[in-house]
């Protein structure tokens, strides 16, 4: 890898000239990701690869005018302590506001690098032309905001994050919920009916722990092999299968933790607090994302726990 300050003002400008190439694939690839979902946002950067286009063009009208047709192959990748972008354009399903973020670091990391490569610059006409580069940044930046405010109206952007807040509901909320309810309720009729066949916190704790793990491993791998995503848009199989299993292992820990205290009573009474705080905040997040009644949840681990103490002293 070379280092910026060795490169002459030919390959400045053919790796502008590239880095423009570049920018416009990725957004093209934003676009392409978007498409399905998102169709207003995918228009937006098909227009900003549009405009790289022209920018690519007008480079290497001034390239061929000071060094001929030759345009020597040089990437980021190929200068050290150039901005490297992660593929982020490669993922599905995208996210909207990862996407946006992205794609204003992106120019603005590219405008700040030329500014700092001017500054240690010792050629007169090299510094001018990073400067130039900054400037041809900064409009890049500017005619984004331009686009995103006529092609993202109020309208259109209310619902795309509608679409997006849709997404995260199926792909984040909903396996974490099921493993939480999953881990609250399956894990208290072991964990009570060990607490009054036993009376004794230690093995209680073993039993809760147990439970709460092996109800971890299997939400986990029923969700990720439950489909993988492409025609529910659910998101990838095992992402989800990874928040199910946690939330479920979370639910039965949670009311296990107690146990840890040697005197029975105490722990059993602060065991009981924990469940209704579980079951309280499991019926808050059905009200809040999934917009359904609650006292299901709440009846459901009422009898599960009375089937626990039943089962446990008899």
């Amino acid at each position: 890898m070379k280092r910026f300050a060795e490169l002459s003002e030919q390959e400045v400008l053919a790796l502008a000239i590239t880095n423009e190439e570049e920018d416009c694939r990725i957004y093209l690839g934003f676009a392409d990701g978007l498409r399905e979902r998102y169709p207003t946002s995918a228009k937006l950067f098909e227009e900003m690869a549009d405009e790289e286009i022209k920018h690519r063009s007008m480079l290497f009208d001034l390239y061929r005018k000071k060094f001929g047709e030759y345009l020597p192959l040089i990437r980021r990748q190929d200068v050290k302590g150039f901005v490297q972008h992660r593929p982020l354009w490669l993922v599905r399903p995208l996210g909207l506001d990862e996407v946006r973020k992205y794609a204003a670091n992106m120019e603005y990391e590219t405008a700040r690098f030329y500014r700092k490569a001017a500054e240690t610059a010792r050629d007169a006409s090299v510094r001018e032309l990073l400067i130039r580069l900054a400037e041809a940044e900064d409009k890049h930046e500017n005619l984004a905001e331009q686009i995103g405010e006529r092609v993202l109206t109020p309208s259109a952007r209310a619902e795309e994050d509608e679409t997006a807040r849709r997404m995260f509901v199926l792909q984040y909320v909903q396996p974490g919920l099921a493993g939480l309810m999953d881990g609250s309720v399956s894990t208290l009729a072991p964990l009570f009916a060990a607490a009054f066949a036993t009376h004794q916190t230690w093995p209680t704790f073993l039993i809760g722990l147990a439970a709460a793990v092996g109800a971890g491993i299997s939400m986990g791998f029923a969700e990720a092999l439950s489909d993988d995503g492409s025609l529910t848009g659910r998101g990838s199989p095992w992402l989800r299968g990874s928040v199910c299993g946690a939330m479920t292992a979370l639910g039965g820990i949670g009311h296990t933790l107690p146990y840890l205290i040697p005197h029975f009573f105490t722990a059993t009474v602060l065991a009981v607090v924990v469940v209704a705080v579980e079951l309280a905040a499991i019926s808050y997040i059905r009200y809040r994302y999934m917009d359904t009644p609650s006292f299901q949840v709440v009846i459901g681990g009422v009898l599960v726990f009375l089937a626990g103490i039943i089962i446990g002293s008899s």
